[in-house]
């Protein structure tokens, strides 16, 4: 197999506090993303220094990951709305080029 065989689309990965997460799940489905991942205590180094994962007294006081992959015609809703999500509160995306073997999982 290669990327010929593959339907190119766009992975969005996101990082949230756990009371933010909630409303990324609901863009993603607005948006229209069949699916995603949710990873719940992510740890890292950024602009606001270093995150540890563990959790301290509840889900929402740890960083979530969530990731979506939507056909590329889906890509600027989503960005739209993460963009106006990033001006009330903390958090980063990141948007990338995937390829996938399923297409039909995504539409």
């Amino acid at each position: 197999m290669n990327r010929d065989n593959l339907t190119k689309m766009t992975k969005l990965e996101v990082v949230v506090t756990g009371a933010d997460a909630p409303a990324v799940h609901d863009l993603f489905r607005s948006c229209g993303a069949t699916g995603f991942t949710s990873l719940s205590g992510v740890s890292g180094l950024g602009h606001h220094g270093y995150h540890q994962g563990r959790l301290l007294f509840n889900q929402q006081a740890t960083l979530e990951l969530l990731i979506t992959v939507v056909p590329d015609d889906k890509a600027d809703a989503l960005l739209a709305g993460l963009t106006a999500l990033f001006e009330e509160t903390a958090g980063v995306m990141f948007l990338t080029d995937t390829y996938v073997s399923r297409a039909d999982y995504f539409s």
